[in-house]
């Protein structure tokens, strides 16, 4: 099995649609979704992300860090939220993808997450990572 990441990403004419959806629909759909996805033993997380102008950016393009308050310039830059799945290939991860609600324009990235085994397990930094994962219950 491998980690994906589904990563949201909207347009301005997706979110607007997503705001004239009521609510309790909203939460319906993409609550029939989860369910789905908890049934099939796939899901390790999902979480939406909160609105873009109560957000921050950290631009590392300068000497020192430059931090700017939301909203940001284009929607295209911005995801609104993730899943993680654990599933055995990046095709079954797109099918997943295909299978998310949401409205015309949106799209949806499939990002694989590597895992700590596929980097060099002699190294002090991966050594304490997977002690801490370790001690947190995630290995």
């Amino acid at each position: 099995m491998a980690k994906y990441m589904l990563i949201m990403r909207g347009t301005d004419e997706s979110v607007a649609k997503m705001m004239e959806t009521p609510f309790e629909e909203m939460l319906e759909t993409v609550g029939r979704f989860n369910e789905e996805l908890i049934r099939a033993g796939v899901l390790v997380a999902a979480e939406g992300l909160d609105d873009p102008s109560q957000g921050a950016v950290v631009d590392f393009g300068g000497e020192a860090p430059v931090v700017t308050d939301g909203p940001y310039g284009e929607t295209k830059e911005l995801f609104g939220g993730f899943y993680i799945l654990d599933v055995a290939s990046k095709e079954e991860a797109v099918e997943w993808a295909k299978r998310m609600p949401a409205f015309p324009g949106s799209k949806c990235e499939v990002r694989r997450v590597p895992g700590i085994e596929e980097f060099p397990q002699d190294n002090e930094w991966i050594v304490k990572e997977r002690a801490w994962r370790e001690r947190t219950g995630q290995l």
